[in-house]
């Protein structure tokens, strides 16, 4: 069960240090973004989404609780974020550091590299940020298209058109 948070988004900050371990960093999205948990049992997972102008939304946090990793908590409420905002936005983004437990997640969801942000950890973070024993240094971002396969079809239905219309 994936529920929105609108109050008393604060109660969850626990869970988004695991994947944002500077409070401060948080304080800059976590009131303008939507929070989702996932339950099952107790909070699973937890997801911080924010409209980025230009048809963007962007994760800027997701955490899974460690007895719940590995077991699908984060694809899925990945999953619910596309489905549910398919047809509101063309782009799913996420940023996140070069590192061994995150990246090969994101490329499983479909995401690809489309950007990086030189030293983003280092000028942003008041101490190093270090997983599997890289210090991260530059923020990897990722993207995946949020279209409908109907968007896609009616998208190429029309450039075929215009193809055989330029004909005449």
């Amino acid at each position: 069960l994936v529920l929105r948070i609108d109050d008393n988004k604060k109660q969850y900050r626990d869970l988004l240090l695991l994947a944002d371990e500077q409070e401060d960093m948080i304080d800059r999205y976590l009131d303008r973004g939507i929070m989702y948990v996932l339950e099952d049992d107790g909070i699973k997972a937890e997801c911080v989404v924010t409209d980025e102008g230009d048809g963007v939304l962007e994760v800027k946090n997701i955490a899974v609780a460690p007895d719940a990793q590995k077991l699908g908590y984060g694809r899925k409420l990945l999953a619910f974020i596309e489905d549910t905002y398919r047809n509101r936005y063309r782009v799913l983004r996420v940023g996140t550091g070069e590192s061994p437990l995150t990246l090969p997640f994101y490329h499983k969801c479909g995401f690809e590299e489309a950007d990086r942000i030189v030293d983003f950890f280092t000028n942003n973070y008041n101490h190093p940020i270090v997983e599997c024993g890289i210090t991260l240094k530059d923020m990897i971002i990722l993207e995946k298209k949020l279209q409908t396969k109907c968007k896609k079809l009616f998208s190429a239905i029309d450039k075929g058109a215009t193809q055989i219309a330029k004909r005449f």
